[in-house]
């Protein structure tokens, strides 16, 4: 296969037949009438470089560090509702969408921006619910079925059956020399795992309740999921299906919106409806750490656990919030010694550090070029750059905000 920025694709792939009229801005100030633009959907390309904006009009890449707009592309007769990127290469993925899509919604176009062009398309029966790509695979995401195609000629390779996801929730390794894909299988919180490389196809019940999210780090080796609950995220080993690690978010219900691994796999994040973007620890962080940690003595009296006088605790008290429970920057209960007498909760192991952000906006995160960096991308328009500290934890540090969607760009540092 010749590399992404090269590649054509062959003759008995079906070409677009007539390429939409398309207005090139590559300027970082220029924007085609903002107020009309709407914002449908973002997503971050494989290495966390770089993320996508899907809008009613076309869509926009941004380069996160330093947070630049690379281009846009508006397309004059209609919206588009999912990009995914190829990294940094010329070939994106586009479904469309909107009140007017570009493109029928049940169609995947495989847009080359050196030729300002669709260079391919793949049909289906339904809507396309989610696509994920690699440089040598396609993923294409239905309610109930998932197709796998070579990328270098559009060869049909693996059809999947999978219990009803109308989120697309799918994940795909982008490591070279691994080929894993995490989807949902044919029960209730059944995780199916397809290593291609082994030829081997491995079934994990990650929860009782359905899945939420599910991510893989980049060699495929450890799947994180989270359940409609959305107060666990589990970690398991993609091979033997062993879980590795169990972290808490809360203790009440959330929408979890997206996670992600450190490149390293030393750290998770992720988001919520909740508001609060939380970093877990999978790794011992420092010898720092855990010497702050032994800092911090709780005392364990009704009160504060929440239950005097037989209330139960509330979603902003102590004991449901963790303040008070947890040290800043702990990521274990010093409850765990009784673990057994009181509820599991008392016992989890808590975030290590902590962002808020507005609770009415989804979110989507992802880590920077420095493993303690945080970027969190709002379907508000918003960007946030933020750091934590690895030794210590607790409420993370913003380092820059940009408002990319609007009459202008509002930068804040």
């Amino acid at each position: 296969m010749s590399p992404p920025s090269t590649t054509e694709l062959p003759a008995d792939a079906s070409p677009s037949s007539a390429a939409p009229e398309v207005v090139v801005s590559s300027s970082l100030l220029e924007r085609a009438d903002p107020l009309e633009s709407e914002l449908l959907s973002v997503s971050f390309n494989q290495d966390y470089g770089c993320f996508a904006c899907a809008t009613n009009k076309g869509f926009f890449i941004y380069n996160c560090d330093p947070f630049t707009k690379t281009f846009q592309r508006d397309f004059k007769d209609g919206g588009v509702g999912m990009v995914e990127m190829l990294f940094r290469c010329n070939i994106l993925a586009l479904v469309g969408g909107g009140v007017n899509p570009i493109y029928p919604p049940n169609k995947v176009m495989l847009w080359d921006d050196h030729q300002n062009r669709c260079v391919g398309e793949l049909s289906f029966r339904s809507e396309v619910r989610a696509v994920r790509l690699r440089r040598d695979r396609i993923v294409v995401i239905l309610e109930h079925k998932i197709y796998v195609y070579n990328f270098a000629d559009l060869k049909l390779l693996h059809q999947i059956e999978t219990i009803a996801n109308p989120q697309g929730i799918c994940a795909l390794s982008a490591a070279s020399n691994s080929i894993v894909l995490a989807c949902l299988g044919l029960h209730r919180g059944q995780v199916r795992v397809e290593h291609y490389s082994l030829k081997k196809t491995k079934f994990i019940q990650a929860h009782d309740s359905k899945l939420a999210c599910v991510t893989l780090t980049l060699d495929g080796k450890l799947l994180a999921t989270a359940s409609s609950k959305g107060t666990l995220v589990r970690i398991f080993d993609t091979v033997d299906g062993t879980r590795l690690r169990e972290v808490r978010r809360g203790a009440h219900t959330a929408e979890i919106y997206s996670i992600a691994f450190s490149p390293d796999a030393q750290w998770l994040a992720l988001s919520s409806d909740t508001g609060t973007v939380h970093v877990f620890a999978l790794k011992d962080p420092t010898a720092a750490m855990l010497s702050n940690q032994s800092k911090h003595t709780i005392s364990v009296s009704p009160s504060k656990l929440g239950f005097n006088n037989g209330s139960k605790s509330g979603r902003n008290s102590p004991a449901a919030s963790g303040q008070g429970i947890l040290s800043s920057g702990y990521s274990g209960s010093n409850l765990s010694f009784i673990k057994g007498v009181l509820p599991k909760y008392f016992s989890s192991e808590w975030s290590f550090a902590q962002f808020r952000l507005p609770e009415d906006v989804k979110t989507l995160v992802a880590f920077g070029s420095d493993k303690t960096t945080i970027l969190i991308v709002g379907m508000d328009g918003s960007f946030y750059r933020c750091s934590f500290d690895p030794a210590h934890g607790g409420e993370m540090q913003q380092i820059e905000f940009v408002r990319f969607m609007g009459l202008e760009d509002e930068v804040m540092i």
